[in-house]
């Protein structure tokens, strides 16, 4: 494609260009949640509003209502379309996919589910913010995919883990800074917990598995090899589940539901590298990351902050 096809990038406000690679990467965000994001000094998104309109001007974004009926003023939800995501991925800002939204998915039922990741994701950054910490708006990438390969399953091929987002937040202390990443899972509660309870065992599996020597070498023990998490991470991220889109009773009860699900499976049990720890999105919005809002997945249930570190034996 001719080099003027991508032109207009230049020519966009700031906001525009910090625009194109939220979008890009969260695929569908609501304009409070860019809001909240990117203009949080500004008491009403009226700027944030006019480069969106010129933007959708130039054909580089598009927006959709929602679908769920909501009191007050329809709120637009926006999404590049295939020029913006070009000139997003000629810039190389952020990881390249090839997924795509279109009119038809950003109308549809996966609507919600996108904007709970968005909103959990915007949680910690928000807070990030407010402690001093850093977790920017693109510090939380959508689907990663994981390939995991099960050695003691000789009939499966290579299995995929697909966390609704990593996270990675550095928590700034007196004493030093400290990277911690996260795997984001949101449950809205529409889902069998069963069905959760079963990628519990993925993330277990992701969390000491070890690739096959290449074709035509000598293979080795599960004891040397190298996991497969080393090259991409600096620990095996710890795994935070996220319950919204019920009552308070209902999402404690998945809660239980989960830890009951955990303990019974003996390889959740046997990972205890893989730190989990269950919360609502309510908390983690009133109360911050760092207050008592997490239940451990195993062991002992008293909640504890997303460090997820077990309580101090007196």
């Amino acid at each position: 494609m001719a080099t003027s096809a991508l032109s207009p990038a230049p020519s966009l406000p700031r906001l525009g260009q910090q625009l194109l690679p939220v979008l890009y990467q969260h695929r569908l965000v609501a304009t409070g949640q860019l809001h909240r994001m990117l203009t949080p000094h500004t008491r009403r998104p009226v700027y944030l509003r006019r480069v969106l309109q010129e933007m959708r001007g130039l054909g580089l974004v598009e927006c959709t209502g929602r679908r769920a009926e909501r009191l007050g003023a329809p709120e637009h939800l926006w999404f590049v379309t295939p020029r913006g995501a070009e000139i997003v991925e000629t810039s190389r800002q952020v990881t390249t996919r090839a997924y795509r939204i279109n009119p038809e998915t950003a109308a549809s039922q996966l609507q919600e589910h996108t904007l709970a990741v968005v909103e959990s994701g915007l949680a910690l950054s928000s807070w990030a913010h407010t402690l001093g910490d850093e977790c920017g708006p693109l510090d939380w990438e959508p689907e990663l995919v994981h390939r995991v390969r099960d050695g003691e399953n000789r009939i499966g091929d290579d299995a995929l883990l697909i966390p609704d987002a990593v996270l990675r937040y550095t928590r700034n202390t007196p004493t030093g800074r400290r990277l911690l990443t996260y795997f984001l899972e949101i449950d809205r509660a529409t889902m069998q917990v069963g069905r959760l309870g079963r990628k519990l065992t993925s993330y277990a599996r992701y969390a000491t598995y070890v690739p096959a020597p290449p074709p035509g070498q000598r293979s080795t023990t599960r004891v040397t090899g190298r996991e497969a998490w080393r090259d991409r991470y600096p620990a095996v991220p710890r795994l935070l589940i996220v319950l919204t889109g019920a009552s308070e009773a209902v999402l404690q009860r998945r809660t239980e539901d989960l830890r009951a699900l955990a303990e019974a499976d003996p390889r959740v049990r046997r990972t205890p590298q893989l730190a989990t720890g269950i919360t609502t999105l309510d908390k983690l919005r009133d109360c911050g990351p760092f207050a008592p809002i997490v239940t451990p997945l195993l062991g002992d249930s008293t909640p504890t902050d997303i460090l997820l570190t077990p309580p101090a034996v007196s």
